[in-house]
């Protein structure tokens, strides 16, 4: 999700690459890390990028319910409209970013349509992690090695040449 192209919006092209991802990773019985930025869906597109949200989620749900994989959300800033709507929000694990923006309508669409005002910092990863938005607010650097004990505590350990053979099979479980 290239911020150099209309905002890192999801539209059809992006929805039908994160799908083929879940589902190779369904496929192949591995773990998944989606690391989200997006300035929401690509409104041009009508129907068509709405409907990317409850593909990707589509896949997700077999992944994670039927085939009972591991999912880690990575949320930076932003991570805004379909997807904070769908994948950015479905992980097993959801991560976020010190300071991140984290919303689904942003604070000016959401002004001029509520006539509200919307509080100062509300949706700043550490403000919606207070209210339970997710499980863990960890800069970039210690990320790695954070990612690494996840995977460590559910079965997914990294496979030297010897450990490829037994190990492989620990995946299916």
């Amino acid at each position: 999700m290239d911020f150099q192209f209309m905002g890192g919006s999801m539209g059809s092209v992006v929805g039908e690459k994160i799908t083929r991802l879940v589902e190779y990773a369904t496929n192949q019985f591995l773990p998944l890390i989606l690391v989200c930025a997006s300035g929401g869906a690509r409104m041009q597109e009508g129907s068509l990028s709405l409907m990317q949200m409850a593909k990707i989620s589509s896949a997700l749900y077999n992944y994670q319910t039927s085939i009972k994989l591991f999912y880690v959300s990575i949320l930076t800033s932003p991570t805004t409209g379909g997807v904070t709507a769908s994948f950015g929000m479905l992980g097993d694990i959801i991560i976020a970013e010190p300071n991140a923006y984290i919303a689904f309508a942003g604070k000016r669409v959401i002004e001029q349509t509520l006539n509200k005002t919307v509080p100062e910092g509300s949706q700043a990863a550490e403000y919606l992690f207070h209210k339970g938005l997710f499980d863990s607010i960890i800069p970039r650097n210690p990320l790695k090695q954070v990612l690494s004990e996840l995977f460590h505590l559910h079965c997914f350990f990294p496979l030297t040449q010897n450990e490829k053979s037994t190990s492989r099979a620990l995946n299916y479980f």
